[in-house]
């Protein structure tokens, strides 16, 4: 992993709204479904697979639960999301398939060829040197092994649009987002073959207008008694500004996958 911050992105309330709007487990949206999406075709049974950027480990248990990876070590950054995963691992009884690893920014903490895949969920947008992870994920998977990711894109090259600066800022959770053409590049270049990339903007754009009547409707109440009126409205305005750099397509979530070659 190559990016870290100095303070904590994910405390103890953002990880608790994140969880109500986007499901249990979940910072990041779409729950098991996107996670059946991203890796929808790859096969993880038998396999040993790496979640970078585990969050509070509701991907981390699915790889598991739901298709049949032999053992994850999820991987983060943050205590906070650590603790809340490890509590999951727990209660769903799969100590001995998983492994929550508190970790420093750099390299991935793995030997070469070591692991079949490598897979994180909307994690490594704050990761802002794309090459470099390409490289250091191309280093420890096995020949044949899949690179899978769901990540926050840039739809271009170039400087931000004033909205999507203003989004970004509002955001202030360290984002290094890239481009479609960025990523692929990167991949190809670390030595990766299969490379797919697939726009998931027209699902997210709809999903997040759901979001945003949602955080300012009938269930705002319910929000700000979770987590107060001060951090709700810097939720609400972050929606606000998420949602037209969305419907501009300047913002494109994307699932990518990579191979390996033998």
């Amino acid at each position: 992993m190559s990016d870290g911050a100095d303070e904590v992105l994910y405390g103890e309330h953002e990880i608790t709204f994140l969880e109500e709007l986007w499901g249990d487990g979940f910072l990041s949206p779409g729950g098991a479904d996107e996670v059946a999406r991203a890796i929808d075709g790859v096969t993880l049974v038998g396999k040993t697979v790496v979640d970078i950027g585990c969050g509070s480990g509701g991907a981390t248990v699915a790889l598991v639960r739901d298709h049949g990876a032999d053992r994850v070590i999820g991987l983060d950054v943050e205590a906070p999301v650590c603790a809340r995963a490890r509590a999951r691992v727990e209660r769903e009884d799969l100590t001995d398939r998983v492994e929550i690893r508190l970790v420093s920014p750099g390299p991935l903490p793995f030997d070469d060829i070591s692991v079949d895949i490598v897979f994180s969920k909307d994690s490594i947008v704050h990761i802002s040197d794309k090459e470099t992870l390409a490289v250091d994920v191309f280093r420890v998977l096995r020949p044949g092994g899949w690179f899978v990711a769901s990540d926050w894109l840039i739809a271009h090259d170039h400087e931000p649009s004033p909205e999507m600066a203003a989004y970004i800022a509002a955001e202030a959770l360290d984002f290094g987002m890239a481009s479609p053409h960025r990523y692929r590049a990167a991949l190809e270049a670390a030595g990766f073959a299969d490379v797919q990339l697939v726009n998931r903007n027209q699902w997210y754009r709809e999903v997040a207008r759901a979001e945003l009547e949602r955080l300012t409707g009938s269930e705002r109440a319910h929000f700000e008694s979770l987590i107060g009126v001060e951090a709700m409205n810097k939720q609400i305005a972050t929606w606000t500004a998420m949602v037209p750099v969305l419907e501009s397509g300047e913002h494109c979530p994307h699932h990518i996958r990579a191979r390996r070659p033998l």
